[in-house]
């Protein structure tokens, strides 16, 4: 089979450097250029230390236009900073045959033409699209853990979410927030119920339960950890953990990487991998969904290499068959 040769600009950051240890590994797929404008020139281990013997790529930093022109150029990723993509397609011109997969919160209301990138949402749609808006990672957890209730049409109440992620979802840029001295041994609220996901997980719910219009009230925590999310939701259900569970796994049934798990779940399950795992407790007519995900893999760099692989036809796992540390 011929190889998908890529783009990635922002390849120097962590979602970029997340898609370069999926792809260089990934049997379908050819790196055409790693685009860096800090970076210009060095090794790409260099800045992705445990990318040492890996790959002898260096990023590229020379005319950005003259690399979207290559005559084999598949597909770019963008990984830079939000708001970035939105000036980086204003800025140069994408060749038709040249496909868009975009890591920011720039595109995902859709407004723009593309494709909300959430396969265990609308898999098909994304099949045949051209640019597709990759999801956030608090909205990947909380949506994989309400999307069977939306589907059934159980939605029916206000729903409240806990949830907490790794500093990684931060970014590399330093904040008062990010240093370690502050983050370490430490746990903070921000952004209670005004966070830029929600906008997007109202959408999705809509998709499935059209009549919906509760509120989602989401209370994200940062955690003193590198990687992963835990979504703690709840919200009113009539029957019983027997009947949440078949609902689930009946959803779930033709998704590879969404799992329900009938043990209770920890971070260390799904950290380095596409998965999210999903638990489920009935208490007092509460549906209690516990979700985990990897902020970096299934809540960004893993799920884009996800729509890569639904895009052009290939295995949805190809690429993703990755392990957990486990301990």
């Amino acid at each position: 089979m011929t190889k998908i040769n890529i783009g990635i600009i922002g390849a120097a950051g962590y979602t970029g450097g997340e898609l370069l240890r999926i792809v260089i590994h990934h049997p379908h797929v050819n790196i055409a250029f790693a685009h860096s404008k800090s970076q210009i020139g060095k090794p790409i281990y260099a800045t992705h230390t445990d990318l040492l013997g890996d790959t002898d790529l260096t990023f590229s930093g020379e005319d950005i236009q003259a690399l979207l022109n290559q005559d084999n150029l598949n597909v770019i990723f963008l990984c830079s900073g939000h708001g970035e993509s939105r000036k980086f397609l204003e800025e140069y011109s994408i060749p038709e045959t040249v496909k868009i997969i975009d890591l920011s919160t720039d595109f995902r209301d859709e407004s723009s033409g593309f494709t909300y990138g959430l396969p265990e949402l609308q898999k098909e749609k994304i099949k045949s699209s051209n640019k597709i808006a990759n999801p956030g990672c608090f909205a990947t957890s909380i949506e994989l853990a309400i999307l069977p209730l939306a589907y059934a049409g159980l939605l029916q109440e206000d729903i409240h979410v806990s949830a907490v992620t790794g500093s990684t979802g931060a970014g590399q840029s330093l904040s008062a927030t990010t240093h370690f001295s502050w983050r370490n041994n430490n746990l903070s609220i921000y952004k209670a119920f005004t966070h830029q996901h929600l906008t997007e997980i109202k959408m999705s719910l809509k998709k499935l339960q059209a009549g919906f219009n509760k509120a989602v009230h989401f209370v994200p925590y940062r955690g003193d950890f590198t990687r992963g999310i835990m979504a703690n939701v709840y919200t009113p259900f009539s029957g019983t953990t027997e009947e949440a569970k078949e609902l689930y796994k009946n959803y779930y049934a033709e998704h590879p990487f969404t799992h329900v798990s009938d043990s209770p779940i920890d971070l260390k399950q799904i950290v380095n991998t596409n998965k999210c795992f999903i638990h489920l407790e009935v208490h007092d007519g509460q549906l209690l969904i516990s979700s985990i995900i990897d902020n970096l893999t299934k809540g960004a760099s893993g799920q884009a290499v996800q729509n890569l692989n639904l895009i052009f036809g290939l295995a949805e796992d190809a690429g993703l068959r990755l392990k957990a540390p486990s301990f």
